[in-house]
């Protein structure tokens, strides 16, 4: 794939292994939560910039797809693990099912479906960030 530009990018995808409430237990549905997220080192982390949206993206067996949508609040920064980013993030009542964006048309070729290994962060597309927003019920 050829490298990615600021233009490309509509939304940051931030993955976990671990659902929302383990996470943050406190985190209850509706609510907003400050929470950084480990990235790899890479030159994506460069076109990160605070106030561009992002998704909470929780991988695995159960109940995997979209269970937050948040706004980035900083750079990437050095950390004892490596670089992290800040999110506010607000948690989804439902969590947007892995299973709907591959059956629909305009988010199926997202990085996250094809490459569900693939290291942090992941983005999508306008369209493909438009088809998350329309599962989720969330109007722009």
């Amino acid at each position: 794939m050829p490298r990615l530009t600021s233009p490309d990018v509509a939304c940051w995808v931030l993955k976990s292994t671990r659902p929302p409430g383990a996470l943050r237990p406190d985190w209850q549905i509706g609510e907003t939560a400050e929470l950084a997220r480990c990235v790899r080192p890479s030159y994506r982390l460069e076109l990160m910039t605070p106030g561009q949206p992002c998704l909470l993206w929780v991988s695995g067996r159960d109940r995997p797809g979209v269970h937050a949508l948040g706004v980035l609040t900083g750079r990437p920064q050095p950390g004892e693990d490596g670089p992290a980013v800040a999110v506010r993030w607000t948690r989804l009542a439902e969590p947007v099912d892995r299973a709907e964006l591959l059956a629909d048309p305009a988010a199926r070729d997202a990085e996250v479906l094809r490459m569900p290994a693939g290291s942090n962060p992941s983005w999508l597309s306008a369209g493909q960030y438009a088809a998350v927003l329309a599962h989720a019920g969330v109007r722009r």
